[in-house]
């Protein structure tokens, strides 16, 4: 394991996995899972709602940010054995999930087949599947061709409302550099694992208190994919946030961190 001021490195299954912590040390850990083409850095607009009173763990999937990229394609399945590897390497038996778009998906799979493993899981901008499949053989011949580049405006585009592209200049910019540090490996393997997923009949196996959250504008994990989610995960919690898209955690962050705090504490307070 290796470490400097805010993010280590530790090895799980001869994978090397960037990850760091904020909070107190005695608090509950709060996992986050970040969205295709980010790094863990996709929540510093969130952590400082949460690291008051939780153990905040975030990482870097396989491919992003700074773990290891490996060869091929992944899946869902295997990107969740990771998170559980990284609990298990960091010796946490148990968690708060927060997971958004990809990792709202590995988040599913940690409900379903890990699911003393969670305390609670928050599954926000996600979906259970996600057709079509040419789609996505269309992003990755871009992405082949022109690298990340080719993918970013278009990225911006679904990630945020217009009005907010225009008025945050600087937080789009930060989200910018974000998916230009992609590698172009890392991000087929992961969206190669989006694009073959097919989640929902899982989703029954889910008892954990859950929470799904969504913006009401996104256009890539849609508010009608999240009501899938809703009605297959029983006694799931519903939220729309108005007047965001993807990445609502960037986007509207007082209403995301607000809903995601009041949920957490509420199932933390009653262990």
């Amino acid at each position: 394991m290796t470490q400097n001021a805010k993010t280590n490195t530790v090895q799980i299954n001869g994978l090397e996995v960037a990850y760091r912590f904020d909070g107190p040390e005695n608090g509950h850990v709060v996992l986050m899972a970040n969205s295709l083409m980010s790094s863990h850095a996709m929540w510093d607009w969130n952590v400082p709602a949460l690291a008051d009173r939780y153990r905040v763990l975030r990482y870097d999937k396989r491919g992003h940010g700074g773990t290891q990229t490996t060869p091929g394609t992944y899946s869902i399945a295997q990107l969740a054995d990771d998170a559980v590897g990284l609990l298990d390497a960091l010796q946490i038996k148990k968690v708060h999930f927060v997971g958004l778009s990809i990792g709202g998906m590995i988040g599913q799979q940690i409900g379903a087949r890990y699911p003393e493993r969670v305390y609670s899981l928050s599954l926000c901008d996600t979906a259970s599947e996600m057709p079509p499949r040419s789609l996505w053989e269309d992003r990755f011949a871009t992405a082949r061709k022109e690298g990340l580049a080719g993918l970013v405006d278009g990225t911006i585009k679904r990630w945020f409302t217009d009005p907010f592209v225009k008025r945050a200049p600087q937080d789009i910019e930060k989200v910018r550099q974000m998916i230009l540090e992609t590698g172009v490996d890392g991000y087929i393997g992961c969206g190669s694992a989006v694009r073959d997923m097919a989640q929902t009949t899982m989703l029954l196996k889910i008892k954990t208190p859950t929470l799904i959250l969504t913006g009401r504008q996104d256009p890539a994990c849609t508010v009608e994919q999240s009501i899938v989610l809703n009605r297959m995960i029983e006694g799931s919690k519903f939220v729309i946030i108005e007047e965001a898209a993807h990445l609502s955690n960037i986007e509207q962050p007082a209403v995301f961190n607000q809903t995601i705090r009041d949920f957490i504490d509420s199932v933390d307070d009653a262990l």
